[in-house]
């Protein structure tokens, strides 16, 4: 959503070179962590709370009232600053830098404790440190990322959030699935 709102403002090429960079840092520290986590319980506790985190992180984009589209958010005086802080740094970088430095400095602190995170750890637990991990999450992500930049600055005001939102509730499922199929039937669900 960060990527998304930014690309309406700034180059959505910029504002995913500044958040590929905090994602590349993030994963990094992510793998390092998952290594150092791997022995500590055995393999089947671990997929068994990857898929809870899935079902978890499924239900929490469902059920969360920030997502309620369909209410109004309610004008507030009183912030913690941050969009006005995040507002003013923008204004102060160079015009070169517009778009790269609020989306790299926002997907630092906006990615601290995020689901990606805790799947990155999980995996870095299940694999170790193996650099497979963090090239095929930057194989994901800054394509994606990309996608996400380039569509919504070109026709954000034409898209259905409900259905954004069911869709990624979806496919939290469908990974928890996949995991739990592994053990129930012996296979993975997903041909991926």
């Amino acid at each position: 959503m960060v990527i998304a709102a930014l690309a309406t403002k700034y180059s959505p090429y910029v504002v995913v070179a500044g958040a590929a960079t905090a994602f590349g840092g993030w994963t990094v520290l992510e793998i390092i962590l998952g290594n150092a986590l791997k022995g500590a319980l055995p393999e089947v506790y671990l997929d068994g709370i990857t898929a809870g985190l899935f079902i978890v992180f499924a239900a929490w984009i469902l059920y969360t009232p920030a997502f309620d589209l369909d209410s109004e958010p309610e004008p507030t005086s009183i912030t913690d600053g941050g969009p006005a802080i995040a507002a003013e740094a923008a204004d102060a970088v160079p015009s070169r830098f517009a778009g790269f430095v609020p989306s790299f400095s926002l997907m630092v602190f906006g990615e601290f404790g995020d689901k990606t995170q805790l799947i990155t750890i999980g995996l870095a637990v299940q694999y170790g440190a193996h650099p497979a991990i963090w090239f095929g999450e930057m194989l994901a992500i800054i394509p994606v990322s990309l996608l996400t930049a380039l569509f919504f600055s070109r026709v954000s005001q034409y898209i259905n959030m409900r259905w954004v939102r069911y869709a990624s509730a979806t496919l939290f499922v469908l990974f928890a699935m996949d995991v739990t199929s592994k053990y129930v039937f012996g296979t993975n669900l997903l041909p991926f």
